[in-house]
């Protein structure tokens, strides 16, 4: 970073600041400067800043403009693990591990009641007696 007393939320602000603009150039010269990438470095500019955009907390008013371009250029899957699955803007999207109504996290899978691990045929797994 350019200013390395500053530390990481001047750097933020720095940042989100830049990403207001809405310039690749700009954000490639930002991220140059601050020694966060290399003239060498290979990331298209663009789709970096739309996806900085998407997930800055400071620029939620620019989310959506962010998953219309991302989409629309051939970044789905990386919209996708932004934002989520599409869903009903009535509805919030669930943010667990499990689908809504599935059991508690604790419950095991089903059919692995039971099942116990089993050495393998012919192999002895006793320690050696000393």
């Amino acid at each position: 970073m350019s200013d390395s007393t500053s530390g990481y939320p001047a750097f933020r602000r720095r940042l989100d600041d830049v990403l207001r603009q809405r310039d690749p150039a700009a954000l490639r010269a930002f991220l140059i400067a601050e020694g966060q990438w290399t003239p060498e470095t290979a990331t298209d500019p663009e789709a970096a800043m739309w996806m900085m955009i998407a997930t800055s907390p400071a620029l939620a008013n620019l989310r959506d403009e962010a998953r219309q371009w991302l989409m629309a250029h051939g970044h789905a899957a990386e919209a996708q693990a932004i934002f989520g699955a599409q869903h009903s803007a009535d509805k919030a999207p669930h943010r667990g591990g499990r689908p809504p109504g599935r059991g508690s996290s604790n419950t095991p899978p089903k059919g692995s009641f039971g099942k116990m691990s089993r050495p393998d045929k012919g192999r002895d797994n006793r320690r050696p007696r000393e």
